[in-house]
Order: C-alpha cells, then sequence, then structure tokens
C-alpha cells in the first residue's frame, strides 16, 4: 500500500522538483553575475545592453538614446558579447 505513494513521490521529485531547483539555481547565479555592459534578453523578449545596475533594477539601451528601467528578475539571458551590434 505504501510503495506506490513511494515511487509516485520519487518520481515527482526526480521529474519536476529537482529540474526545477536547479534551473532556479542557475537563473540566480546569472542575476548575481550581472555587470554594466552585458547584453541581455528580457521576458517580454527586449533586447539591450546594461547601462547601470541597481539592486531590484537595471538601465537596459535598447537603442541609442533610448534606456529603459526593468525589473532585474525579468532578465531571462544573456547574450554572447558584441551580439548586438546597433546599439
Amino acid at each position: 500500500m505504501l510503495l506506490p505513494f513511494l515511487v509516485v513521490l520519487a518520481v515527482f521529485y526526480f521529474m519536476l522538483w529537482r529540474p526545477q531547483i536547479k534551473r532556479q539555481k542557475e537563473t540566480a547565479a546569472m542575476l548575481a553575475e550581472l555587470a554594466k555592459g552585458d547584453e541581455v534578453v528580457t521576458a517580454g523578449g527586449l533586447t539591450g545592453r546594461i547601462r547601470d545596475l541597481g539592486p531590484n533594477f537595471v538601465l537596459l539601451e535598447v537603442s541609442r538614446g533610448v534606456e529603459v528601467k526593468v525589473q532585474r528578475s525579468a532578465i531571462t539571458q544573456t547574450l554572447p558579447k558584441d551580439s548586438l551590434k546597433a546599439l
């Protein structure tokens, strides 16, 4: 009676919880390593270069002379250097 319940818990752990925890750790490490000049993509699809960093917000240059303030948690990935040559 207890064995099927334990098997279901093990499946949930290895298929859902463990990968999610790993993804959260990777995202937290990426956000902690952000620096001025990094090129990033936001959750809304904006791409730009970081001009200023704050504890909760990032000033993102999306085009020459156009800057947008976004939440740090909205940044989903960093791009390789010089990916955004138009800026």
